[in-house]
């Protein structure tokens, strides 16, 4: 019973944690595998999503050493590339996403804030 009741408890203070806005982002990361400016992207998207988005990010990393198809039907031509498709407009970032606060803006986050 105790365990229902923290999953439970949990459940809710994420959803009260969340900003009621119901903007749901969706995001896909292109790498090349486990190069280091690839690994930055990864680790600063996730710490980005996890921190801002509250579970209202769908985010898609694709490798595209292992599915070059996917970059190429996406025409991407540089990697890393964040490509966010929701909400709109459609935006792309090329590099490893160092630029936390250009990153934000162009999501349409406050820097600083979680909203």
């Amino acid at each position: 019973m105790a365990r229902t009741v923290s999953k439970t408890t949990r459940a809710f203070e994420k959803m009260l944690s969340a900003p009621q806005d119901g903007k749901k982002y969706i995001l896909r990361l292109y790498v090349s595998g486990g190069r280091p400016r690839s690994a930055h992207a990864i680790a600063t998207l996730t710490a980005l999503c996890r921190e801002h988005l509250h579970g209202r990010c769908d985010l898609e990393i694709i490798d595209v050493d292992k599915d070059p198809k996917q970059a190429i039907k996406a025409q991407i031509f540089a990697l890393p590339t964040l490509v966010k498709e929701l909400p709109q407009p459609l935006r792309r970032w090329v590099g490893d996403l160092a630029d936390e606060e250009r990153v934000l803006m162009g999501l349409d986050l406050q820097p600083g804030s979680t909203t």
